[in-house]
């Protein structure tokens, strides 16, 4: 039997590359592209000469650049307003995202706090009240903090006392935050203003004087949005005070390259500092006792060997979930006084399943894994005794279980493909979840059904995905497929629901999720399997579930289409340059697809951990080899493509998708069209409207019905909006 799934798939794939290459023959003439300039830039790296024809696209201030991002919006919009169902798709999704949805409850200082959308608001809303039974009052609308909702909130944190709201807004989905105070008794911002933070948590003293966060130094005004960021500092923020009188707390003029995160322990006496590399999955840690006004900061974990996440503490005794000698993470308590590696003691130890997160609720701590890429909840009292499994409705994403130590009570959500994310309240003493919050979505999930496979990719490794379709799918290759990766970062695929991806189903779509190797579904091994030299085992990964989905006759390249965000877009990028054939759509979104450059802007240097650099020798070879941008080769027959980006995308900057969009355009040897649609007043995807994202999705679908020939699109969305 094995031999013969061996030898389908091997016919499968060559019928791929045969029927593509019949395609391509035939293809008729391509799109009218906008001219795009070319230049004589040519880099040595360690003795290999690479050109860079479209270098002047990095400049994304100049005149001839923005003329050329109008051009390429013009040809697009062209494109997609022609496209039959795509005004129908679009109303079906503001239908469908008309729902109210509300974030997590937390307490703090005698209150609960959470955020609501009441369905097609741009931004969702912040409430608090004092009891579960009050009415709500609200506390901060961002919706007014700008009129086209491009203003989002990007963090919160209320002081212990009750008496502050420090909160962060981000403009036009740029990295670069701004954090106000707002009294919360009267509801308005207090003078205090804080500018030049990016990846920061804000920390308050238990006393409410002030809080502790991180920033930059002040940028250039003009290329705020590309230069390299490095010498992040940790401050502390007096209330009343201005920003220029802010105390420096911790930082390290000898590494540029490192980041801080302050928090306060529960007790208020411990500030814990995390210093991080870059996205590495390691960090060192550093506290400082502030019951004591001279305190040095002390280094307690200096090795930088494994991840250590702070879960609490019994007074000098720190809690701390690590992968030190437990690439799945385990849970360990190091006393202060006696910190060496000996001393240490082992209070949960590694599983078989991968340990996400934990906390402290009750005297109790929670901890949340992931079983095969889905999650499992388990108690255990603090000396690491198991007492139960929290019973959790299905193969889903479970989130949450913040609280106090004493707290009786935490919440968390839960959510599936199907199952649109819903709140419970968890009763510790009782053992009992009940539902605090439930949406109310316009369709029956029991038309759809989830599924999750395992595939053997090209070495032989086991790697899960989902597959979500209508219930009944018939397995005769016909049915138009989007396959969905990330594989980086250690960041890990979960089931969650999505309007989006409801609608693409309900237009008759299969939608696929893959669990590859560079993320952190099963650990840190799962994770370093994917990354620098072993890079190119995430594209194996994908391609390997996109040739089982051929092979098992959910779908066929005619049928087949690609998507992914970030790293994810870099993937798509690999994909579609090593195999064109095996695919009939791609959607690289916000793509990091310029693997020789990409660590020369923003806070790119910091995927270095993940990817390596174009600076070492021998991993330049590596990335040479698969950079999406530099494996484009003329005359090559590639998939319809739909390059996403943005202008304010400050993560990873446009040029990555202006660079590709441009070669891409001009090395296409078949008729498919490579467009690139570029939004305005956007970023890299945090804070993004509810206006913009359907706009977005409506496009994506819509370019997605045509590439893969789904007649009868408007039609069956209609269909589903009437049941």
């Amino acid at each position: 039997m094995k031999h013969l799934k061996c030898a389908a798939l091997v016919a499968a794939v060559l019928l791929a590359h045969s029927a593509s290459a019949q395609t391509c023959a035939v293809s008729g003439p391509g799109m009218n592209y906008p001219v795009t300039r070319t230049v004589d830039q040519t880099d040595d790296y360690h003795g290999v000469k690479v050109a860079d024809p479209y270098r002047w696209l990095e400049d994304a201030n100049s005149d001839e650049t923005h003329a050329w991002v109008v051009a390429q919006n013009k040809l697009t919009q062209d494109y997609l307003s022609q496209i039959p169902g795509r005004d129908a798709i679009k109303t079906r999704l503001t239908k469908l995202w008309n729902f109210e949805r509300f974030s997590v409850p937390f307490k703090e200082g005698g209150r609960y706090f959470y955020s609501r959308n009441d369905g097609l608001q741009n931004q969702s809303v912040l409430y608090t009240m004092k009891t579960l039974a009050d009415m709500p009052r609200m506390l901060l609308d961002p919706n007014t903090l700008a009129a086209d909702g491009t203003v989002a909130l990007a963090g919160l944190a209320v002081s212990p006392n009750g008496k502050y709201l420090a909160y962060s807004t981000a403009a036009s989905g740029s990295d670069w935050n701004e954090i106000k105070v707002r009294d919360i008794d009267t509801g308005k911002d207090i003078e205090d203003h804080i500018q030049w933070v990016k990846f920061s948590s804000t920390a308050w003293l238990h006393d409410g004087s002030g809080f502790f966060y991180s920033r930059y130094d002040e940028p250039k005004e003009a290329t705020k949005l590309a230069d390299v960021n490095y010498f992040q500092k940790l401050y502390f923020h007096k209330i009343g005070t201005p920003q220029d009188a802010d105390t420096l707390v911790y930082d390290r003029p000898d590494h540029k390259d490192w980041g801080f995160g302050g928090e306060v322990t529960e007790d208020g006496r411990f500030l814990i500092i995390t210093a991080s590399q870059g996205t590495e999955n390691k960090n060192r840690v550093y506290y400082k006792d502030l019951s004591r006004k001279d305190a040095k900061v002390v280094p307690l974990l200096e090795d930088f060997d494994a991840s250590y996440n702070f879960i609490g503490n019994d007074g000098t005794v720190f809690w701390f979930r690590t992968e030190r000698n437990a690439p799945r993470g385990r849970i360990v308590a190091i006393d202060t006084r006696k910190p060496g590696v000996l001393n240490w003691k082992q209070i949960v130890p590694e599983t078989a399943n991968t340990m996400v997160s934990a906390s402290i609720v009750n005297n109790q701590l929670l901890v949340d894994y992931l079983s095969d890429a889905h999650s499992l909840v388990k108690v255990f009292d603090l000396k690491g005794k198991p007492l139960h499994d929290l019973e959790l409705p299905g193969l889903g994403s479970a989130g949450g279980f913040g609280g106090k130590r004493g707290d009786a009570e935490t919440f968390y959500s839960y959510t599936s493909f199907t199952t649109p994310t819903t709140i419970y309240r968890y009763d510790l003493k009782a053992n009992k979840s009940s539902v605090y919050r439930q949406p109310k979505v316009d369709f029956d999930p029991a038309a759809f059904e989830t599924r999750q496979e395992f595939f053997t990719s090209r070495d032989g490794t086991r790697v899960p995905m989902f597959i979500v379709s209508k219930k009944g799918l018939k397995l005769d290759g016909s049915n138009p497929t989007y396959l969905y990766g990330y594989g980086g970062f250690n960041i890990s695929l979960t089931p969650s629901f999505s309007v989006a991806n409801l609608a693409w189903l309900e237009m008759g779509g299969v939608y696929v999720m893959a669990n590859l190797r560079g993320g952190g579904e099963y650990g840190e091994s799962w994770h370093a399997a994917g990354t620098k030299l072993q890079k190119q085992n995430v594209f194996d990964d994908f391609i390997g579930a996109a040739e089982w989905l051929v092979a098992n006759k959910v779908t066929s390249p005619a049928r087949l289409s690609i998507g992914g965000g970030s790293n994810g877009g870099l993937l798509v990028g690999a994909a579609m340059t090593q195999r064109p054939e095996l695919f009939a759509a791609a959607i690289p979104q916000v793509g990091v697809l310029d693997m020789l450059r990409f660590h020369k802007f923003t806070i790119g240097w910091a995927w270095t951990s993940d990817y390596g650099s174009s600076d070492n020798a021998d991993e330049f070879k590596a990335l040479v080899k698969y950079s999406p941008l530099h494996n484009l080769k003329k005359g090559t027959c590639y998939p319809a493509t739909m390059i996403t980006t943005a202008d304010h995308d400050d993560r990873v900057v446009p040029a990555h998708s202006f660079k590709f969009a441009a070669t891409a355009q001009a090395d296409q040897g078949g008729a498919a069209p490579i467009l690139i649609r570029i939004d305005s007043k956007a970023g890299h995807g945090a804070g993004k409207p509810t206006t913009k994202q359907i706009e977005e999705v409506a496009d994506r679908w819509g370019f997605l019905s045509r590439a893969l020939k789904m007649d009868g699109v408007t039609e069956a969305v209609k269909a589903a909006g009437q049941q």
